[in-house]
């Protein structure tokens, strides 16, 4: 992603749902040199849009630590910044119940230190917010790995962990496919030829005869539903990939020769 700054945002973050007040720590172990102000750390945020507010602390390879928020949906960006510092550090911020976001740092992780010159920022959230762990490149041409261990998350959190891009356009791989059903009985289903089919970046117009359907024992004078899905249908113990995908004008003709 290009950076976590400005009036929006382009990064990787793997999160949970907080409620009310919380923290969160972490140890950044190390993070890749792809600009000096790639980032690497904590935060809390109000949306997963790419313009949301939030509060994050952050390692970068060469500028230091940062204590970095937005207080209103797509506006500038601001921080406190502490130089001479890298990984591998402990960082930690802190979600009041009045929405008071305070940032901390530390070299062994139990002696907490305020970040140099960091004021407790009020920024109005929702009563659920995202919490978990940012990345960005801050170059959008190369991707940037960091390690984080150590891990603790304080408050009403969810179980489960969800990792996606903010701001990126960058579909998962994923096949496409058709299901139409009869009132009865199982449907049929053709699946698309590419199995990346969610990566296809231009309209593409995806012809299905319709004997492929009859081929599976549909009675095509008797479909009263029809889905477009992406993944295995059915299959909902695997969660599915991260993306956006445009569908538009499905049509039913009589045989032809071009689209």
């Amino acid at each position: 992603g290009a950076d976590i700054w400005n009036q929006s945002d382009e990064f990787h973050f793997a999160y949970k749902v907080l409620t009310g007040a919380g923290s969160i720590i972490a140890k950044v172990e190390s993070i890749t040199n792809t600009h000096a102000w790639a980032k690497a750390g904590v935060m809390i945020r109000d949306s997963l849009e790419p313009d949301s507010k939030y509060a994050f602390v952050c390692v970068t390879p060469e500028s230091g630590i940062s204590f970095q928020y937005r207080f209103n949906d797509s506006t500038n960006s601001d921080s406190t910044d502490q130089a001479d510092i890298a990984a591998p550090h402990w960082i930690k911020l802190d979600r009041s119940l009045s929405s008071s976001f305070t940032a901390y740092h530390s070299t062994d992780g139990s002696t907490w230190i305020p970040i140099t010159n960091s004021l407790p920022q009020n920024i109005k959230m929702n009563a659920n917010v995202y919490i978990g762990l940012a990345l960005t490149s801050h170059d959008d041409a190369q991707t940037c790995q960091a390690k984080l261990s150590n891990v603790r998350i304080t408050g009403t959190v969810g179980l489960t962990w969800t990792n996606q891009d903010i701001g990126i356009d960058n579909n998962a791989a994923e096949t496409l496919y058709v299901a139409v059903s009869n009132t009865s009985g199982q449907p049929a289903v053709v699946v698309h030829d590419n199995p990346a089919a969610a990566q296809i970046d231009t309209w593409t117009e995806w012809v299905i005869p319709l004997q492929t359907f009859a081929d599976q024992g549909i009675d095509l004078t008797d479909v009263d539903r029809f889905a477009v899905g992406l993944g295995t249908r059915g299959n909902i113990t695997v969660p599915g990939g991260a993306g956006k995908i445009f569908i538009d004008d499905i049509g039913l003709y009589r045989p032809r020769t071009a689209p």
